[in-house]
């Protein structure tokens, strides 16, 4: 029975009422004479507090508001991928046909469309048990296999089940014996994580195509990063690549309060990408959430909801999955706006006290797990946070860096020196390291690890004569410190530096890495040998091989294993002290 209250005080997004005794939290409700949709954030007897994911200009006080019974919920089944949904899962191209550029208060659209017709496979027979999280039969969905699933909370023996044919996602497929219908989409609350057989330990890397990231600061799939930086230092751009690049299957971004231009130039760029892996555009297997900064705050704070529950869906059918959450700052910062409306104590800068579980809660929903169904997926997240001036001592930086397992610290001097990825080397760190080291040392090369410890050390080295040389300048250093910074600067500029406009160089697997790393180390361990014979810098500098091997990261994946072994056997006579 739907409970009706009237509205007794209105706050911005906050609306709270007044007779909605029976009512529960997180309840969807109706407000206004418009039909608002707004969500029960707290109750107090009768009174009922209510986050409206609308704007609320217009509403007056005595308007009924009317509870649904229902969690805000996501429509899960074909038909999301190359979606562009608002936070709670409108779809805007549809809203569009309705209400033209901006988005019509109390609009309702179906998030899924109800005409198309997709291609069912059923995998299952009359007679069959099945349980939650099953695979009921398969749906393509361009070069992607959509498989339907039985809802998590749904089990039962099959009475009938539908011939392979076109059907659209609103028809029965299968019904159980005791009379349950059974459609190709389901319905499920996202602020309730989808349920598994167990979570898994994160033993294989999360590849992201850049040097800096998939050999310094390796994040395993399943697991989860935070990219803090200023503005302008690049956390859009990263996460966009990292998106096109990444070795995930499927890829949920989620544009959370947002400036409207950086989210135009998702929009519009994500459909022109070409996926690496398949050639086709990169929109056919990704799913865009946009809550720009102009949209209602209420909305923000849900959207990252909506996102990580449309990923667990995903990974439920056993998928890998990245989750881009650019950024949760501004997702923070609704916290903070709501929490405010409604009187709450605030605590440090004005965020809410429950700040560091809310962001705890969001990231705990990542990890690489075995499915109902017996399969395995997993959920990355990538959290771009956007501290204030570059401030990584905020609130929300650092209840981030307590969840999160990387740390990808962006720095505003690299990003002005014209250095991509502006990842800061000294700053940024990975707790997957020794994890994955055994899987590095299996799939890529025995002494991966050692080269990679070794090249750490060099920019250690590097970074502390740096600051000798700011105080007593570089005639002070002898040959071999000399050499230290040099190799370090071959590190800094040609392995850890990208350019993103090359096609070869926007992009690098391990294999080519670890080649460059064999050529970069090489070359140090025989300059080192050439100083101490009596050799100097300026020698070394002069060789050709040098050249060599600062291009060596334009040479194409196909053509780079012979340039290297050429490469590695001139450095075995290139530094030779004449007698």
């Amino acid at each position: 029975m739907a409970i009706e209250g009237k509205i007794q005080r209105i706050s911005g997004p906050a609306v709270i009422a007044d007779g909605m005794f029976g009512a529960r939290m997180y309840d969807i409700v109706r407000v206004g004479k418009e039909d608002l949709i707004g969500e029960i954030i707290r109750l107090d007897g009768q009174t009922a507090f209510v986050q409206v994911y609308e704007d609320t200009s217009g509403l007056t006080v005595g308007e009924p508001i009317i509870s649904t019974g229902l969690p805000l919920s996501v429509e899960m089944g074909p038909g999301m991928l190359n979606g562009i949904f608002d936070g709670i899962q409108r779809p805007l191209d549809k809203i569009k046909i309705q209400s033209g550029t901006f988005i019509e208060r109390g609009i309702v659209v179906n998030s899924l469309s109800r005409e198309q017709k997709w291609q069912f496979t059923p995998s299952v027979s009359v007679g069959d048990k099945v349980t939650g999280g099953q695979i009921l039969g398969t749906v393509p969905e361009f070069a992607f296999t959509h498989k339907i699933l039985v809802p998590p909370d749904k089990s039962g023996t099959i009475k009938t089940i539908a011939a392979a044919g076109d059907y659209t996602v609103e028809e029965v497929i299968a019904t159980f014996e005791d009379g349950t219908e059974l459609q190709m989409y389901h319905p499920w609350p996202v602020r309730q994580a989808r349920p598994t057989k167990e979570k898994l330990d994160p033993v294989t890397p999360f590849l992201t195509g850049m040097r800096i990231l998939d050999v310094l600061f390796p994040l395993a799939m399943g697991g989860t990063a935070a990219i803090p930086g200023p503005f302008g230092a690049g956390k859009t751009v990263t996460q966009q690549s990292i998106a096109k690049f990444g070795n995930a299957e499927i890829v949920i971004y989620v544009g959370c309060g947002e400036r409207g231009n950086e989210m135009t130039e998702v929009l519009t760029e994500f459909p022109e990408m070409v996926d690496p892996q398949t050639g086709n555009p990169l929109m056919n297997r990704t799913v865009l959430i946009a809550n720009t900064s102009n949209m209602p705050v209420a909305a923000r704070e849900a959207s990252i909801y909506t996102g990580i529950t449309l990923a667990e869906y995903f990974r439920d059918q056993g998928y890998a999955v990245s989750v881009m959450a650019d950024s949760t700052s501004r997702w923070a910062e609704a916290l903070r706006e709501i929490a405010s409306r409604l009187e709450e104590m605030p605590a440090e800068e004005g965020y809410p006290p429950y700040l560091s579980s809310r962001l705890a809660a969001f990231y705990e929903r990542g990890g690489r797990v075995t499915t109902l169904a017996d399969e395995t997926g997993a959920v990355s997240i990538i959290g771009a946070v956007s501290p204030a001036g570059g401030d990584f001592s905020e609130p929300v930086t650092q209840a981030t860096l307590r969840i999160t397992g990387c740390f990808w610290a962006l720095d505003a001097g690299l990003a002005r020196r014209r250095h991509f990825p502006s990842i800061n080397w000294d700053k940024s760190y990975s707790l997957f390291n020794s994890i994955l080291d055994p899987w590095y040392s299996g799939n890529v090369a025995p002494d991966y690890v050692d080269l990679r410890n070794e090249a750490v050390n060099i920019l250690q080295k590097e970074a502390e004569l740096q600051e000798v040389v700011q105080l007593v300048g570089p005639d002070a250093l002898q040959d071999q410190e000399r050499l230290i910074i040099e190799v370090g600067r071959v590190l800094r500029q040609d392995f850890l530096q990208q350019n993103g406009f090359d096609p070869v160089d926007a992009s690098c697997s391990l294999k080519k890495a670890y080649g460059m790393l064999q050529m970069m180390l090489k070359m140090n361990n025989s300059a080192t040998e050439f100083i101490e014979a009596g050799g100097t810098v300026d020698e070394l500098l002069a060789n050709p091989v040098m050249e060599k091997i600062n291009r060596s990261r334009y040479v194409p994946e196909d053509e780079f294993e012979a340039y290297k072994n050429d490469v590695l056997a001139e450095l075995d006579k290139a530094f030779v002290v004449a007698a």
